[in-house]
């Protein structure tokens, strides 16, 4: 049971040369460090330097314009129904890069991290979807716990999105006289959604804002978004 192996040889191009013709039938044996750095520094280069004929240099800021214009004539094809079908879908495996910092118009805002252009989807409006009884009962007990905004969207006669404690960024979102986005409710999948749609081309570190559009009442909301038609309330 003692025999010496043969010592395995190298071919002249750096391979081990196996004995038996197969490296399965030789079992196990060490790869020698020299040998190992060799291959790895090969196959790392190979990595890093592709063929001359296929680096194509592009500039991050472009190829964002260029895929936002390409999903813009791409949604232009389609139907209306279909179209905010198409946007929704990509807006959850795309989403905008936004930020929420301190707004000169009212607290906390949203602010765009990358160039938007009009008329795509911004972010949706998400939250718990209550019935009107309950958001009576909610708004009540939010002015008692001391929470000074509520954060309730309408979406039709019975049901109102309340992102006061559940919701996402776009619950930071402030009113403007001179909006640069608007809400709108699609349809998606027999469920009613808010979304929010640029109105023209955002710029980075430009504030999201839309018209809240409340009804107008004896109590007056000041209005602080500063722009030149400012209304001066919000209801």
């Amino acid at each position: 049971t003692s025999f010496s192996t043969p010592k395995k040889k190298k071919r002249d191009d750096g391979m081990r040369e196996h004995v038996t013709g197969c490296a399965r039938s030789e079992g196990y044996y060490k790869i020698d460090k020299k040998d190992k750095l060799k291959y790895l520094n090969n196959s790392r280069a190979f990595a890093e330097e592709p063929p001359a004929d296929t680096q194509v240099r592009t500039c991050p800021l472009l190829a964002a314009q260029g895929r936002s214009e390409q999903r813009r004539l791409l949604s232009s094809f389609t139907g209306s129904c279909d179209s905010d079908l198409l946007k929704f879908n990509q807006l959850k495996f795309r989403k905008k890069k936004l930020k929420f910092c301190k707004s000169h118009i009212h607290d906390w805002g949203l602010f765009a991290m990358e160039p938007i252009a009009a008329d795509e989807m911004v972010i949706e409006y998400v939250g718990q979807n209550i019935r009107q009884v309950i958001a009576d009962m909610r708004e009540k007990r939010y002015e008692d716990e001391g929470i000074g905004s509520s954060y309730m969207f309408r979406v039709d006669h019975d049901t109102i999105i309340d992102a006061t404690k559940c919701g996402n960024f776009a619950r930071f979102i402030n009113h403007s006289c001179n909006p640069n986005c608007y809400a709108k409710v699609i349809t998606v999948e027999s469920q009613k959604k808010i979304v929010i749609y640029s109105k023209q081309h955002i710029n980075v570190n430009e504030e999201i804002t839309y018209d809240y559009k409340f009804p107008i009442e004896d109590v007056k909301i000041p209005c602080l978004c500063g722009s030149e038609n400012c209304r001066g309330t919000l209801n």
